[in-house]
């Protein structure tokens, strides 16, 4: 593809038309890193953070960040999508969270864009419930994992 398809012509920007794309089942995973300081981590594994379980909200937090994409991102198709799993991978070592969203749908376009989405809003949702005790964490490495379906076949790092 030699052009951004999310432009015309005449370089105006527009909503890319999926009409005559076959609907397929897509698929998508992201990932992203939480980091933080050692007692944040611990306060975190032990349910010891103020405003709740921060792991079981911000899996909440990441299942509506990716139900609620087409609302944040301008050009993206609004989806029903079929299925949205939120994964923590601790690293006590390193205090930080690994977080992983898997997203499903059957449709015309795909769903890179809620996985991304869904891993962001997770890890903001982190920050927020525990800045009071830690507002140095950092989100780092969102990135794409995985897409299959569709007709650019499956991408994966």
């Amino acid at each position: 593809m030699d052009r951004l398809t999310h432009f015309d012509e005449a370089g105006r920007s527009k909503m890319v038309d999926v009409s005559e794309k076959e609907i397929t089942l897509r698929e998508a995973s992201a990932s992203g890193i939480i980091s933080m300081k050692p007692d944040t981590f611990r306060m975190i594994m032990n349910k010891k953070i103020v405003k709740g379980d921060v792991l079981e909200v911000a899996k909440i937090a990441g299942i509506m960040g990716a139900k609620k994409t087409s609302e944040l991102i301008p050009m993206c198709h609004p989806l029903e999508i079929t299925h949205v799993e939120m994964l923590f991978h601790p690293l006590e070592e390193e205090s930080t969270i690994e977080i992983e969203s898997r997203v499903k749908v059957r449709g015309r376009t795909g769903v890179e864009m809620e996985a991304l989405v869904a891993v962001g809003t997770a890890a903001l949702t982190i920050y927020d419930m525990c800045k009071a005790v830690d507002r140095g964490m950092v989100i780092s490495n969102v990135k794409l994992l995985r897409k299959s379906g569709g007709k650019s076949g499956t991408y994966q790092i």
